[in-house]
Protein backbone atom coordinates (compact mmCIF):
# COMPACT_ATOMS: atom_id res chain seq x y z
CA UNK A 1 0.00 0.00 0.00
CA UNK A 2 2.78 2.60 0.97
CA UNK A 3 4.58 1.88 -2.30
CA UNK A 4 1.12 2.81 -4.11
CA UNK A 5 0.33 5.39 -2.54
CA UNK A 6 3.88 7.07 -3.50
CA UNK A 7 2.65 6.39 -7.21
CA UNK A 8 1.07 8.95 -8.53
CA UNK A 9 -2.94 8.71 -9.19
CA UNK A 10 -4.13 5.96 -11.66
CA UNK A 11 -6.50 8.61 -13.52
CA UNK A 12 -3.80 10.77 -13.96
CA UNK A 13 -1.94 7.98 -15.68
CA UNK A 14 -4.74 7.57 -17.83
CA UNK A 15 -5.00 10.88 -18.95
CA UNK A 16 -1.60 11.33 -19.73
CA UNK A 17 -0.98 8.74 -21.73
CA UNK A 18 -4.56 9.06 -23.19
CA UNK A 19 -5.90 6.06 -22.82
CA UNK A 20 -9.52 6.05 -24.57
CA UNK A 21 -12.55 6.45 -23.17
CA UNK A 22 -15.02 4.69 -25.32
CA UNK A 23 -15.87 1.14 -24.90
CA UNK A 24 -15.21 0.64 -20.61
CA UNK A 25 -18.83 1.17 -19.74
CA UNK A 26 -19.50 -1.58 -17.63
CA UNK A 27 -21.96 -3.98 -18.73
CA UNK A 28 -24.89 -3.94 -16.19
CA UNK A 29 -28.64 -4.19 -16.94
CA UNK A 30 -30.30 -4.15 -13.41
CA UNK A 31 -29.48 -1.76 -10.49
CA UNK A 32 -30.16 -1.24 -7.20
CA UNK A 33 -29.61 1.38 -5.56
CA UNK A 34 -29.78 1.63 -1.75
CA UNK A 35 -29.55 5.15 0.69
CA UNK A 36 -26.31 4.13 3.22
CA UNK A 37 -24.99 6.19 5.15
CA UNK A 38 -22.40 4.17 7.36
CA UNK A 39 -18.69 3.55 6.36
CA UNK A 40 -18.29 2.19 2.22
CA UNK A 41 -16.06 -0.69 2.38
CA UNK A 42 -14.71 -2.40 -0.26
CA UNK A 43 -17.23 -5.37 -0.09
CA UNK A 44 -20.37 -3.67 0.33
CA UNK A 45 -23.08 -6.03 1.71
CA UNK A 46 -20.25 -7.65 4.02
CA UNK A 47 -19.40 -4.04 4.69
CA UNK A 48 -22.13 -3.10 5.98
CA UNK A 49 -23.94 -2.61 8.86
CA UNK A 50 -27.49 -4.65 7.83
CA UNK A 51 -28.62 -7.69 9.56
CA UNK A 52 -27.28 -11.31 8.15
CA UNK A 53 -31.32 -11.55 6.74
CA UNK A 54 -31.33 -8.44 5.09
CA UNK A 55 -27.82 -8.89 3.22
CA UNK A 56 -29.42 -12.75 2.14
CA UNK A 57 -32.15 -10.49 1.11
CA UNK A 58 -30.47 -8.12 -1.24
CA UNK A 59 -28.26 -11.06 -2.50
CA UNK A 60 -30.93 -12.96 -3.65
CA UNK A 61 -32.93 -9.88 -5.01
CA UNK A 62 -29.31 -9.39 -7.56
CA UNK A 63 -29.00 -13.01 -8.41
CA UNK A 64 -32.56 -12.50 -9.58
CA UNK A 65 -31.83 -10.59 -12.03
CA UNK A 66 -29.41 -11.21 -14.44
CA UNK A 67 -26.29 -8.78 -15.35
CA UNK A 68 -27.61 -6.49 -11.90
CA UNK A 69 -25.76 -4.21 -9.61
CA UNK A 70 -25.73 -3.04 -6.20
CA UNK A 71 -24.91 0.55 -5.20
CA UNK A 72 -24.66 2.29 -2.17
CA UNK A 73 -25.46 6.41 -2.20
CA UNK A 74 -25.72 8.86 -0.33
CA UNK A 75 -26.10 12.83 -0.32
CA UNK A 76 -24.65 14.37 2.77
CA UNK A 77 -27.76 17.13 2.52
CA UNK A 78 -29.67 13.99 3.65
CA UNK A 79 -28.00 12.99 6.56
CA UNK A 80 -30.42 14.26 9.49
CA UNK A 81 -33.48 12.92 7.61
CA UNK A 82 -34.69 9.38 8.69
CA UNK A 83 -35.88 7.93 5.83
CA UNK A 84 -33.90 6.02 3.26
CA UNK A 85 -34.39 6.14 -0.34
CA UNK A 86 -34.23 2.84 -2.62
CA UNK A 87 -34.42 3.18 -6.41
CA UNK A 88 -34.30 0.13 -8.99
CA UNK A 89 -33.31 0.98 -12.49
CA UNK A 90 -33.46 -0.65 -15.61
CA UNK A 91 -30.97 0.22 -18.20
CA UNK A 92 -32.17 -1.46 -21.95
CA UNK A 93 -31.61 -0.48 -25.06
CA UNK A 94 -35.11 1.27 -25.38
CA UNK A 95 -37.64 1.92 -22.39
CA UNK A 96 -35.22 1.90 -19.80
CA UNK A 97 -37.12 2.28 -16.25
CA UNK A 98 -36.35 3.85 -12.96
CA UNK A 99 -38.26 3.50 -9.93
CA UNK A 100 -38.21 4.62 -6.17
CA UNK A 101 -39.49 3.97 -3.05
CA UNK A 102 -38.79 5.51 0.36
CA UNK A 103 -38.22 3.29 3.95
CA UNK A 104 -37.80 4.78 7.65
CA UNK A 105 -35.29 1.60 8.28
CA UNK A 106 -33.63 -0.21 5.97
CA UNK A 107 -35.21 -3.52 7.48
CA UNK A 108 -38.01 -2.57 5.83
CA UNK A 109 -37.06 -4.43 2.96
CA UNK A 110 -37.15 -7.70 4.63
CA UNK A 111 -40.23 -9.37 2.77
CA UNK A 112 -40.64 -6.64 0.13
CA UNK A 113 -41.15 -7.37 -3.20
CA UNK A 114 -39.37 -4.09 -4.26
CA UNK A 115 -40.71 -4.14 -7.93
CA UNK A 116 -43.96 -4.33 -6.65
CA UNK A 117 -43.95 -1.74 -4.09
CA UNK A 118 -41.55 1.07 -5.70
CA UNK A 119 -43.29 3.37 -7.87
CA UNK A 120 -42.13 5.86 -11.57
CA UNK A 121 -39.40 7.50 -10.93
CA UNK A 122 -39.93 11.08 -13.26
CA UNK A 123 -36.53 12.59 -13.20
CA UNK A 124 -33.46 11.26 -14.33
CA UNK A 125 -30.45 10.04 -11.57
CA UNK A 126 -27.03 11.30 -11.78
CA UNK A 127 -24.76 9.14 -10.07
CA UNK A 128 -21.31 10.15 -8.67
CA UNK A 129 -18.59 7.71 -7.68
CA UNK A 130 -16.91 8.85 -4.64
CA UNK A 131 -16.07 5.32 -3.49
CA UNK A 132 -12.69 6.38 -1.99
CA UNK A 133 -12.06 2.95 -0.59
CA UNK A 134 -12.22 1.43 -3.49
CA UNK A 135 -9.60 3.77 -4.85
CA UNK A 136 -8.61 7.38 -4.11
CA UNK A 137 -8.96 8.74 -7.53
CA UNK A 138 -12.78 8.44 -6.90
CA UNK A 139 -12.71 10.47 -4.10
CA UNK A 140 -10.18 13.03 -5.12
CA UNK A 141 -11.79 13.60 -8.68
CA UNK A 142 -15.69 12.46 -7.55
CA UNK A 143 -16.44 14.79 -4.70
CA UNK A 144 -15.45 17.93 -6.73
CA UNK A 145 -17.78 16.45 -9.67
CA UNK A 146 -20.82 16.15 -7.45
CA UNK A 147 -20.68 19.17 -6.01
CA UNK A 148 -20.71 20.99 -9.24
CA UNK A 149 -23.55 18.76 -10.84
CA UNK A 150 -25.02 19.75 -7.17
CA UNK A 151 -25.22 23.09 -8.11
CA UNK A 152 -25.70 22.87 -11.76
CA UNK A 153 -28.59 20.00 -11.39
CA UNK A 154 -31.78 19.52 -9.61
CA UNK A 155 -31.32 18.13 -5.62
CA UNK A 156 -33.31 15.03 -6.02
CA UNK A 157 -31.10 13.90 -9.31
CA UNK A 158 -27.44 13.94 -8.01
CA UNK A 159 -26.45 11.15 -5.37
CA UNK A 160 -23.03 9.65 -4.71
CA UNK A 161 -22.13 6.31 -5.52
CA UNK A 162 -20.31 3.29 -4.58
CA UNK A 163 -17.64 1.46 -7.47
CA UNK A 164 -19.47 2.22 -10.76
CA UNK A 165 -16.23 0.30 -12.51
CA UNK A 166 -13.17 2.13 -14.41
CA UNK A 167 -11.65 4.01 -11.24
CA UNK A 168 -8.62 5.27 -13.70
CA UNK A 169 -11.54 6.96 -15.48
CA UNK A 170 -12.50 9.22 -12.70
CA UNK A 171 -14.18 11.54 -12.15
CA UNK A 172 -16.91 9.33 -13.37
CA UNK A 173 -20.63 10.00 -13.66
CA UNK A 174 -23.76 7.36 -14.72
CA UNK A 175 -26.95 7.92 -15.89
CA UNK A 176 -29.85 6.42 -15.26
CA UNK A 177 -31.94 4.98 -16.05
CA UNK A 178 -30.29 4.71 -19.67
CA UNK A 179 -26.97 3.14 -18.15
CA UNK A 180 -25.16 6.41 -19.72
CA UNK A 181 -21.51 5.74 -18.92
CA UNK A 182 -19.22 9.32 -18.76
CA UNK A 183 -15.77 9.61 -17.42
CA UNK A 184 -12.59 12.05 -16.75
CA UNK A 185 -15.63 14.43 -16.46
CA UNK A 186 -14.52 18.34 -14.70
CA UNK A 187 -16.02 21.01 -14.09
CA UNK A 188 -15.61 22.84 -17.56
CA UNK A 189 -17.63 19.66 -18.86
CA UNK A 190 -20.59 19.66 -16.43
CA UNK A 191 -23.03 22.35 -18.02
CA UNK A 192 -22.74 20.75 -21.93
CA UNK A 193 -22.95 17.37 -20.29
CA UNK A 194 -26.03 18.28 -18.81
CA UNK A 195 -27.43 20.38 -21.61
CA UNK A 196 -26.86 17.65 -23.95
CA UNK A 197 -28.42 15.13 -21.84
CA UNK A 198 -31.58 16.89 -20.56
CA UNK A 199 -32.29 17.14 -24.82
CA UNK A 200 -31.66 13.66 -24.73
CA UNK A 201 -28.15 13.89 -26.70
CA UNK A 202 -25.04 12.52 -25.57
CA UNK A 203 -22.24 14.36 -24.70
CA UNK A 204 -19.63 12.18 -26.87
CA UNK A 205 -16.06 14.05 -25.89
CA UNK A 206 -16.44 12.15 -22.75
CA UNK A 207 -18.60 9.41 -23.17
CA UNK A 208 -17.73 5.90 -21.97
CA UNK A 209 -20.58 3.95 -23.78
CA UNK A 210 -23.82 2.13 -22.45
CA UNK A 211 -24.16 -0.24 -19.92
CA UNK A 212 -26.50 -2.18 -21.76
CA UNK A 213 -24.01 -3.29 -24.89
CA UNK A 214 -20.88 -5.26 -24.45
CA UNK A 215 -17.31 -3.50 -24.70
CA UNK A 216 -17.15 -4.86 -28.56
CA UNK A 217 -20.99 -3.41 -29.16
CA UNK A 218 -19.90 0.00 -27.18
CA UNK A 219 -16.61 0.61 -29.64
CA UNK A 220 -19.06 -0.12 -32.55
CA UNK A 221 -21.55 2.73 -31.64
CA UNK A 222 -19.33 5.14 -30.19
CA UNK A 223 -17.45 4.54 -34.19
CA UNK A 224 -20.89 5.23 -36.03
CA UNK A 225 -21.52 7.83 -33.40
CA UNK A 226 -18.12 9.58 -33.92
CA UNK A 227 -18.28 9.36 -37.90
CA UNK A 228 -22.15 10.29 -38.69
CA UNK A 229 -22.05 12.88 -35.45
CA UNK A 230 -24.90 11.35 -34.25
CA UNK A 231 -25.56 12.51 -31.01
CA UNK A 232 -29.31 11.49 -29.84
CA UNK A 233 -29.14 9.06 -27.60
CA UNK A 234 -31.91 6.53 -29.11
CA UNK A 235 -30.60 7.38 -32.95
CA UNK A 236 -28.56 4.20 -32.93
CA UNK A 237 -29.85 0.46 -32.28
CA UNK A 238 -28.19 -2.74 -32.22
CA UNK A 239 -28.70 -4.68 -35.15
CA UNK A 240 -26.58 -7.67 -34.59
CA UNK A 241 -23.35 -8.89 -33.13
CA UNK A 242 -21.59 -11.60 -34.17
CA UNK A 243 -18.48 -13.30 -32.59
CA UNK A 244 -15.37 -14.42 -34.75
CA UNK A 245 -13.12 -16.46 -32.46
CA UNK A 246 -11.65 -15.24 -29.94
CA UNK A 247 -11.09 -11.12 -30.29
CA UNK A 248 -12.42 -10.15 -32.72
CA UNK A 249 -16.91 -9.44 -34.26
CA UNK A 250 -18.68 -8.28 -36.41
CA UNK A 251 -20.98 -5.72 -35.09
CA UNK A 252 -24.72 -3.98 -37.04
CA UNK A 253 -26.05 -0.92 -35.80
CA UNK A 254 -29.26 1.06 -37.90
CA UNK A 255 -28.74 4.61 -37.38
CA UNK A 256 -32.55 5.40 -37.32
CA UNK A 257 -32.64 8.74 -38.33
CA UNK A 258 -30.54 8.52 -41.36
CA UNK A 259 -31.74 4.65 -42.29
CA UNK A 260 -28.00 3.52 -42.33
CA UNK A 261 -27.33 -0.01 -41.67
CA UNK A 262 -23.58 0.39 -40.29
CA UNK A 263 -21.12 -2.61 -40.34
CA UNK A 264 -17.96 -2.59 -37.80
CA UNK A 265 -15.66 -4.90 -37.80
CA UNK A 266 -13.94 -4.95 -33.90
CA UNK A 267 -11.22 -6.65 -32.78
CA UNK A 268 -9.87 -6.88 -28.80
CA UNK A 269 -6.25 -5.88 -28.22
CA UNK A 270 -3.84 -5.28 -25.22
CA UNK A 271 -3.22 -1.76 -24.50
CA UNK A 272 0.32 -0.51 -22.52
CA UNK A 273 1.14 -2.00 -19.21
CA UNK A 274 -0.06 0.38 -16.73
CA UNK A 275 -1.78 0.04 -13.05
CA UNK A 276 -5.45 -0.70 -13.90
CA UNK A 277 -5.92 1.06 -10.44
CA UNK A 278 -4.09 2.90 -6.98
CA UNK A 279 -3.55 0.32 -5.08
CA UNK A 280 -2.38 -2.42 -8.20
CA UNK A 281 0.62 -4.49 -7.41
CA UNK A 282 1.47 -5.75 -10.81
CA UNK A 283 1.02 -4.10 -14.10
CA UNK A 284 -1.53 -5.19 -16.34
CA UNK A 285 -2.38 -4.88 -20.11
CA UNK A 286 -6.12 -2.91 -19.85
CA UNK A 287 -8.48 -4.93 -22.82
CA UNK A 288 -9.03 -2.48 -25.57
CA UNK A 289 -12.04 -2.35 -27.82
CA UNK A 290 -10.98 -1.44 -31.55
CA UNK A 291 -13.01 -0.33 -34.19
CA UNK A 292 -10.79 -1.65 -37.04
CA UNK A 293 -13.28 -1.27 -40.22
CA UNK A 294 -16.35 0.57 -41.28
CA UNK A 295 -18.68 0.33 -43.81
CA UNK A 296 -22.40 1.31 -44.57
CA UNK A 297 -24.00 -1.92 -45.39
CA UNK A 298 -27.28 -0.57 -46.67
CA UNK A 299 -30.37 2.03 -45.84
CA UNK A 300 -33.75 1.66 -44.58
CA UNK A 301 -36.10 4.79 -44.88
CA UNK A 302 -35.72 6.73 -42.30
CA UNK A 303 -37.82 6.42 -38.79
CA UNK A 304 -40.34 9.18 -38.83
CA UNK A 305 -40.27 9.81 -43.33
CA UNK A 306 -42.81 11.76 -44.17
CA UNK A 307 -44.35 8.07 -45.68
CA UNK A 308 -44.03 6.52 -42.59
CA UNK A 309 -46.27 8.73 -41.10
CA UNK A 310 -48.62 8.36 -43.83
CA UNK A 311 -48.47 11.41 -45.04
Amino acid sequence: MERALRRPFCADISAETAEPLDATASRVDHWLLVEYRGLWNRDLLGGSLFSARLRSALSEQLAARPRSRLLFIRRPERRAREGRMIYLASSTEHGGTLDGLEVGHVDELLGLDLAAVARPVRHPLLVVCTHGKRDRCCARYGRPLYDRLVDEAEEDWVWQSTHVGGDRFAGNLVCLPQGLYFGRVEAGDVWPLLDEYLAGRIYLERYRGRSCYSFAVQAAEHAVRAARGVRDIDDVRLVSSRRLGQDRWTIRLLVRSSGEVHEVAVEQEDGELTYLTCDADVLKHPRRYLAKRHRVVSRRRPEGSPREQGA
